[in-house]
C-alpha cells in the first residue's frame, strides 16, 4: 500500500536575489533558493526528515527526559515541542512574514505555563533575518531554552567544505554521551578553518557551552558560499550525521542536560529565566554569497 507525502501548509518570501520557503508546522524554514541552488537541507527521510527545526522549550535532551518545577515532574522531548506544532501567520508583508504560537492545554500539560512564541523572517537582498520572540504572560517567572537547527545543503563530497570561523584558536567543545552533555575536549583550527570530515561527528553533536565565534562561514572548494551570523546567542550546536550531505550550526540559548543534571529547571545549565511579563528576543542571520 503507498502511503502519501505529507503536504503541509507554506508560505513564501521572494526578492531579486532569493526565494524564503517556511512550512506552518514548527514554523520552518524549509527552503532558502537562489537561481542557481536551494542552500537548506531538502529533509529526505533516508538521513534526516527536517530542513531547520525551532527548539522551545528546550535545547537538547534532558536526563530522562524529565525535569521539575514546584516538586512536580514533567516530560518533555528532545529539542521541547515548538517543531512539532503548528504556527499561526500573524503578518506579512513583501519581505517579512511572522509566525506565532500560543500556549494551550496541549503544551501546559507538559510545560506549565502561558506564552507566547514569535518567529519573524525577514528577506533583505541576500540576507535572512530570523529573529525569535518569547512573551511571557505569567505574572511569575519562566524558565526557557530556544535555539536554531538550521540544515545547510552540501551537495558536494563532505570533504571539499570547510567551517571558516573568526578565531584561530583550538574549538573546545563537550561531547554528548547518551544525548547528555559530558566531557571537554577540542579540535584544532588551521587558519581559522575547520576542514570537515566525518568523524568529527563520531560522538555526535559537538556542544559548544561557550561559543567560539559569532559568526561561521562554509566555505566549498574553498570559496565562501554561507554565512550564519549569531551575535546575541551565548551556546552553539555543530552537527551532522554518517555520509549525510548537510552540516547543521545551530546558534543556542542553552542546552542539553549535563551528566549528573538534578533535574530542577531553574538550575539548568544555560537555562534562561524570563521575569514576569517579560519579553525575550534575538535574532540571527544567513547570508548567501
Amino acid at each position: 500500500m503507498q502511503i502519501d507525502k505529507i503536504i503541509y501548509m507554506t508560505s513564501k518570501l521572494s526578492n531579486s536575489y532569493l526565494t524564503a520557503t517556511f512550512n506552518h508546522k514548527g514554523a520552518e524554514l524549509c527552503e532558502l533558493n537562489s537561481a542557481t541552488r536551494n542552500y537548506i537541507w531538502n529533509g529526505d527521510v533516508k538521513h534526516w526528515g527536517k530542513h531547520s527545526p525551532l527548539l522551545f522549550p528546550i535545547v537538547g535532551t534532558l536526563r530522562d527526559n524529565v525535569y521539575t518545577y514546584q516538586d512536580k515532574k514533567y516530560t518533555l522531548p528532545r529539542h521541547g515541542f515548538a517543531r512539532d506544532l503548528d504556527f499561526e501567520v500573524v503578518a506579512q508583508s513583501d519581505n517579512e512574514i511572522t509566525f506565532s504560537l500560543q500556549s494551550n492545554e496541549l503544551t501546559k500539560a507538559n510545560y506549565p505555563f502561558e506564552f507566547e512564541l514569535k518567529i519573524i523572517y525577514t528577506l533583505i537582498g541576500n540576507d535572512l533575518k530570523v529573529k525569535y520572540e518569547v512573551i511571557n504572560k505569567n505574572n511569575f517567572q519562566m524558565p526557557f531554552s530556544i535555539g536554531a537547527h538550521p540544515a545547510f545543503s552540501l551537495p558536494l563530497d563532505f570533504t571539499h567544505y570547510s567551517l571558516l570561523f573568526d578565531t584561530n584558536t583550538d574549538l573546545k567543545f563537550h561531547l554528548l554521551v547518551n544525548d547528555l552533555v559530558d566531557s571537554e575536549t577540542s579540535l584544532p583550527l588551521a587558519n581559522g578553518k575547520l576542514h570537515l570530515d566525518y568523524s568529527i561527528f563520531d560522538n555526535d553533536a559537538l556542544v559548544f557551552k561557550t561559543k567560539p565565534s559569532s559568526s561561521i562561514t562554509i566555505l566549498e572548494q574553498n570559496r565562501s558560499i554561507i554565512k550564519i551570523s549569531f551575535n546575541d546567542f551565548p551556546n552553539l550546536g555543530i552537527w551532522s550525521k554518517p555520509n549525510a550531505p548537510f552540516i547543521c550550526l545551530e546558534p543556542w540559548f542553552g542546552y542539553a542536560d549535563i551528566v549528573n543534571s538534578n533535574g530542577n529547571i531553574f538550575k539548568k545549565e544555560g537555562v534562561q529565566i524570563l521575569n514576569a511579563f517579560g519579553i525575550f528576543t534575538s535574532e540571527y542571520g544567513i547570508s548567501i554569497f
